[in-house]
């Protein structure tokens, strides 16, 4: 499916002397998204000479650059010349299913965000578990996985104050949005819950498990499973399952 209607231009930023922001919206949406992975799929596959890297965010694609091998108005000409293309709509290419314990041992302050909502504990993790979510970027830490789709009857603010450090695999939510920690360290996030799997692993090739674009659920799993899952996770074994769509 592809946009039949004029789009806004986006807004051009210098980031130094060798990073370009192509900025799309103020918002995280997922036609804002669309457009984003659209000119980052398009200028990887352009291999423009001296584009080092390309890193989406929720409204934006920062482009890298050498501006000793590739003038800025080259790189803003190629694009606008993508931009003037239509877009198709982004197809995911994997979607994941992600174990979640939502144990108030790894979920605690589900009891919060049950009061919060004015929801039961029960129906909180149903709603959870029951969203499909998009991969909208990394960020903040490495492989921190940020994602759209967070039902709205979930939508609580951030917290007043950070809580102490959590667990590396904390699935924690606010702001509207969801997300899954890799690190230890203090958080202003929720957490309703924890994974056994390694989104980010050093060790591993790829680094990062699921890539920006993808489709995401979580399933929900006891205790029992989760340590188990766990002991197979921190040997290396990868316990998410991927569909692959595209």
């Amino acid at each position: 499916m592809t946009s039949n209607f004029p789009l806004p231009s986006p807004r051009l930023l210098d980031a130094g002397e060798g990073a370009l922001v192509v900025e799309f919206g103020t918002v995280v949406d997922p036609d804002i998204s669309d457009r984003v992975l659209a000119l980052d799929i398009a200028l990887n596959q352009l291999a423009l000479a001296g584009v080092r890297e390309t890193v989406p965010t929720y409204r934006s694609l920062m482009i890298h650059y050498d501006p000793l091998r590739l003038e800025r108005a080259d790189l803003i000409a190629a694009v606008k010349t993508i931009e003037a293309a239509p877009h198709a709509r982004h197809i995911p290419a994997n979607r994941w299913t992600i174990p979640c314990c939502y144990d108030v041992q790894h979920g605690e302050d589900l009891g919060q965000i049950a009061e919060m909502t004015g929801l039961s504990t029960e129906r909180a993790i149903s709603l959870h578990a029951g969203a499909t979510y998009r991969v909208y970027m990394f960020g903040f830490a490495p492989g921190f996985c940020y994602l759209g789709g967070l039902p709205p009857e979930l939508a609580v603010s951030r917290r007043a104050t950070p809580r102490p450090p959590t667990p590396p695999n904390v699935v924690t939510i606010g702001g509207g949005l969801a997300l899954v920690t890799t690190v230890s360290m203090p958080t202003g996030w929720w957490l309703i819950g924890r994974t056994p799997e390694r989104i980010f692993s050093p060790a591993r090739e790829p680094n990062f498990l699921v890539a920006v674009g993808d489709a995401l659920r979580f399933e929900p799993i006891d205790r029992t499973t989760f340590d188990s899952l766990e002991t197979r996770a921190a040997a290396g074994e990868i316990v998410a399952r991927r569909e692959r769509l595209a």
